[in-house]
């Protein structure tokens, strides 16, 4: 459950919402409806917020506009709604990092990840600014841990590999790392199991303790270091979730 409130805060949270964004720009009676819809986006009245963007926007069609009416629709829950806002937010302005932030947030919310990943990557091609580059890349290592979560599912290892890989390439994600240890000693690749575990427990900060360790622990038997696996499965079997597991294989080392 705390892995999962993490992960929705990431894309609840939008590193681009400008709610007291300038609109002396607008038509006068647009930015005026603009400014009250901000008012009661920020109070938390998301239906009143709609109700008055889409006042604004029968005015004057801005991509400030429908980017706002697409933070307030996420937050109404109506996810559909928002994509559709947040696509013509870019329809109009293509060059609008936050557009693409918070329709991949929305992709991601839809369990499309591969459309999450496209969205995040073109952040990454249109903006200047590193501070949001590196919470983009948070977003990025996400999506393709999922995508790899996703292809193990399916029983496609080399693609899960893959997309895996790029998650770490993203950022140091220890569940991305934790998955491609399990993914390297299902395929025999011990070394590459045995760094991946080190790195998920290197960077941990949503994983246990007890995966890395006893993957690290099936790397070592594979490798028929039967010393270290034991010292491995040893530390591996603290944690609840791996216990049995790390039991047994202790079991049939002696």
């Amino acid at each position: 459950m705390k892995k999962m409130k993490i992960l929705i805060s990431i894309f609840l949270f939008s590193i681009f919402a400008a709610v007291n964004a300038y609109s002396q720009d607008m038509k006068p009676e647009a930015g005026k409806l603009y400014n009250e819809g901000n008012k009661m986006l920020k109070s938390g009245n998301y239906d009143g917020a709609v109700k008055l963007y889409d006042q604004a926007l029968s005015i004057e069609k801005d991509y400030r506009t429908y980017y706002q009416k697409g933070i307030a629709l996420k937050g109404l829950g109506n996810l559909e709604e928002a994509k559709n806002s947040f696509e013509s937010c870019i329809s109009i302005k293509s060059d609008f990092e936050g557009g693409y932030n918070a329709l991949g947030g929305v992709y991601f919310s839809l369990h499309k990840y591969d459309m999450a990943a496209t969205n995040f990557e073109k952040v990454l091609n249109i903006s200047k600014n590193n501070s949001i580059k590196d919470k983009v890349k948070k977003n990025l290592a996400l999506a393709y841990t999922k995508l790899g979560n996703d292809a193990e599912g399916e029983g496609k290892s080399k693609e899960a590999v893959d997309f895996l890989t790029k998650a770490v390439g993203y950022s140091n994600y220890d569940a991305a790392y934790l998955s491609l240890a399990k993914l390297y000693t299902e395929i025999g690749e011990w070394d590459k199991a045995i760094d991946a575990a080190q790195n998920a427990l290197k960077y941990r900060s949503s994983v246990g303790k007890g995966g890395p360790y006893y993957y690290m622990g099936v790397a070592y038997k594979g490798k028929n270091d039967l010393d270290k696996a034991k010292n491995m499965f040893s530390e591996a079997k603290s944690d609840p979730t791996y216990r049995k597991s790390a039991e047994y294989e202790l079991g049939s080392l002696k």
